[in-house]
């Protein structure tokens, strides 16, 4: 039985489309796909995070939402694929949204996603639009709601939806009346959304509802969206999901069923988020975005938002989102390696390791050279973490950001 692997690789050759040489065997429509990869920041990654048991602080961190975007398009300069930044709302309140947003737009990036916050207030303990007091939930709604404000200030597409909602003891509230009072705030805020806005659905297993949470899994949020609407969309965090758990399938599912709205993309070494991407497994990362772009999900129609959602507690913060995004680069320059042809070939032929192998081949192949050329054809330094360590901007805004309170979370 005919084996698909390096030693194949005249036969290979001779199916790819064109190929630009000096790129790692990566097609011209791949090349351009890198070229325009869009990763979205969060702006509360710049702020002071960290774990329940300790935050550190760090010198030069932002103390508004202002500091927080000039990070942000630091960020952007160095690595030129992260051209938007996400809101949280109300860690990032200000009184004019068209001012930060034109803020924004002068250190040339933009204003992406703006997150919801309703876990936050000791009004929720029971939960925000699930809780059994009605005062409670509509201020929950009330909150998503300027939310969509919001978006309509800064331009935004997205409102991202995640909900601490659940219980902590069995007969403590209805689950099914939970699930009602969920439909029923999703519809009052699908209605005011615009034209072009759409909502992004995310889930977590648990945590802080220990019995039962109100959305827990990407089946609950995708049976939600597909009651509101085409314009409500799952999210997919990479880390909110039990161990072993084959996040690729979620995506080619959701893909599938054009579904999948959104990453937030972080490791997680036990049943969170939170860390890099890819820090923890790389090689999922590798099968994640296989599966995105296997379902065209890299494609400029899809709408998929490809975002980052992490905290910084030890790592440098602006380092730590380079480092990130340079991970996603190469995680999806890897995965456009692969050879759709003997894959497909190999698995039509059911020859498993054949199969197994076109992956791995893809997976192994050191990407870094090709996307630090990729870098220099655009005007970018070649090794974007070299240069932040050289640009002196950490330096400088260590010395600017003197007095004042740090952000982070809540803040």
């Amino acid at each position: 039985m005919k084996r698909f692997n390096r030693l194949d690789q005249s036969r290979r050759t001779e199916r790819r489309p064109t190929v630009v040489a000096s790129h790692a065997g990566l097609s011209a429509d791949a090349l351009d796909t890198l070229r325009r990869q869009h990763i979205e920041l969060p702006s509360w990654a710049f702020g002071n995070s960290g774990t329940r048991f300790k935050v550190f602080g760090q010198p030069g961190v932002p103390r508004d939402p202002w500091e927080k975007i000039a990070d942000a398009a630091e960020v952007h300069r160095l690595t030129g694929v992260a051209p938007t930044v996400a809101l949280h709302i109300p860690w990032d309140r200000v009184d004019d949204y068209g001012a930060l947003a034109a803020h924004a737009r002068d250190l040339g990036i933009g204003v992406g996603t703006i997150n919801s916050n309703v876990f936050q207030d000791d009004d929720y303990k029971l939960g925000s639009v699930t809780n059994p007091d009605p005062r409670v939930r509509r201020k929950a709604i009330d909150h998503l709601l300027a939310c969509v404000d919001v978006m309509d200030a800064t331009g935004s597409r997205d409102l991202k939806l995640w909900f601490s909602d659940g219980t902590n003891y069995p007969g403590q509230d209805d689950l099914r009346a939970r699930q009602d009072r969920l439909a029923e705030a999703l519809r009052e805020v699908y209605a005011r959304l615009g034209e072009h806005q759409r909502i992004l659905l995310e889930y977590k297993l648990f945590e802080p509802a220990f019995y039962a949470t109100d959305v827990p899994d990407w089946g609950t949020a995708y049976a939600h969206c597909l009651e509101l609407g085409e314009r409500a969309v799952v999210c997919v965090d990479t880390g909110h999901h039990a161990a072993h758990t084959n996040i690729e399938f979620i995506v080619a599912f959701l893909l599938r069923a054009g579904k999948l709205g959104a990453f937030d993309f972080n490791s997680r070494f036990y049943a969170d988020d939170d860390l890099m991407v890819g820090a923890a497994d790389p090689f999922q990362l590798f099968r994640i975005m296989y599966e995105v772009a296997r379902g065209g999900g890299l494609a400029t129609d899809t709408g998929v938002a490809f975002m980052l959602d992490q905290c910084h507690n030890i790592e440098p913060k602006i380092a730590g989102q380079i480092r990130s995004v340079m991970n996603v680069q190469e995680a999806t320059a890897k995965a456009l390696l692969v050879d759709a042809e003997a894959l497909d070939a190999a698995q039509r032929a059911g020859d498993v390791l054949g199969a197994n192998a076109v992956l791995m081949d893809a997976y192994n192949t050191d990407v870094r050279p090709m996307l630090a050329g990729l870098r220099e054809e655009q005007g970018l330094d070649p090794d974007p973490m070299a240069a932040h360590a050289r640009s002196g901007y950490l330096e400088r805004v260590v010395a600017e950001r003197k007095g004042g309170t740090q952000a982070g979370w809540g803040a």
